[in-house]
């Protein structure tokens, strides 16, 4: 089983796609085993995102994930990194394939309404800043 991170951005909760994703998580045969809503702060935002750091969209990216609720949680599943990253698309939600995540509800390349861990190092990072 691997594990990774999936976090419900702001512009998904603000239009009440929360349970809209879980419900296509669970059809793609992940399991949640931790789940809760919590609000950023514009350090934590930073904290969560160096790895871009002095990039020209940093400050923009923070604020927004500090903007309201998110919904981060661990899904398990075998090859779940590879797994997810097929199931929410590319980052840009114009470039997504048909039927992705983010092809689907994504607004923008930042409104793009999901997060997830893009390796097996990433999500042994970014799973305990939430899950400890």
């Amino acid at each position: 089983m691997e594990r990774t991170l999936l976090i419900i951005k702001p512009d998904a909760t603000e239009r009440h796609l929360i349970g809209h994703i879980v419900s296509r998580l669970e059809k793609a045969g992940f399991a949640i085993t931790a789940m809760k809503t919590h609000r950023l702060d514009k350090a934590e935002a930073r904290r969560f995102y160096a790895v871009h750091e002095g990039k020209p969209f940093m400050d923009d990216l923070t604020d927004y994930m500090a903007s309201g609720v998110i919904v981060p949680m661990v899904l398990e599943k075998n090859g779940a990194i590879t797994g997810l990253r097929t199931l929410i698309g590319a980052t840009d939600p114009a470039e997504a394939d048909c039927g992705t995540l983010r092809q689907e509800i994504g607004r923008d390349k930042q409104r793009n309404s999901v997060h997830a861990s893009d390796s097996t190092e990433s999500a042994e990072t970014e799973i305990p800043f939430f899950f400890g």
